[in-house]
């Protein structure tokens, strides 16, 4: 890939994103740094022994319980199934099909709210504007996500870009014409209309493609 490239080395931590095991309490024992996602951690301890790591969510605190499934309280690192989550609560981790493990509202500071229910479907509600139906079956974890501060990070030097695997980016209006289609050109002149170097248009273009079969489920498209 372009502009990726060293970087210090990582080793990855398997996160438990389908919170499956119902039934069981857990403690959270630490909350620890991942070099893989811009949230934190949690590594938990079952009764039944096994260790996991999970999304930590913000507010969490080491030496706190957990639990997941049915009949489950609706209190922060709990994870329940949409049907029982209170309306108007604020989830992370949300599964888009039953058991398939959580896939949105993953990264730091991010949620979902829940804001109705309708036979099988729930509502919910994204910080984009986007509102989505979501199979009540599905499951999500209560509260916001963890290091919701990440976002006001600044490097402070170039360096640090570099031991997380960023090398410089070249813009595209200096390449040539057979790197780029804004490249080439006699002197500074810049490149025309903002595009990739597939020739797709960016800023504005929309790239969702009109037959995506969970296109259905959205009610409200994101705010522009």
């Amino acid at each position: 890939m372009r502009y990726v490239g060293g970087g210090h080395k990582r080793r990855y931590r398997s996160i438990d994103f389908k919170r499956s095991k119902d039934g069981v309490p857990a403690v959270v024992k630490s909350i620890e740094y991942d070099p893989n996602r811009s949230a934190f951690i949690a590594l938990v301890n079952y009764n039944d022994g096994e260790k996991r790591y999970i999304i930590a969510p913000k507010g969490l605190e080491v030496g706190q319980t957990l639990h997941s499934g049915k009949g489950v309280s609706p209190e922060v690192g709990n994870t329940l199934f949409l049907s029982e989550v209170p309306l108007g609560t604020v989830i992370n981790s949300v599964e888009l099909r039953p058991g398939q493990g959580a896939l949105m509202a993953r990264s730091a500071g991010s949620y979902a709210q829940l804001v109705a229910r309708d036979g099988r479907y729930a509502t919910l509600k994204l910080p984009s504007g986007e509102v989505r139906l979501v199979l009540v079956t599905c499951r999500a974890t209560i509260g916001v996500v963890s290091n919701n501060d990440h976002n006001q990070e600044r490097s402070g030097k170039a360096g640090r870009s570099r031991w997380l695997g960023r090398r410089p980016r070249v813009r595209a209006v200096v390449m040539n014409p057979v790197d780029h289609p804004m490249g080439g050109g006699e002197g500074r002149s810049s490149g025309g209309h903002p595009r990739s170097r597939n020739g797709i248009p960016a800023k504005g273009y929309k790239t969702r493609s009109k037959t995506k079969a969970s296109g259905k489920y959205i009610i409200e498209k994101r705010k522009k």
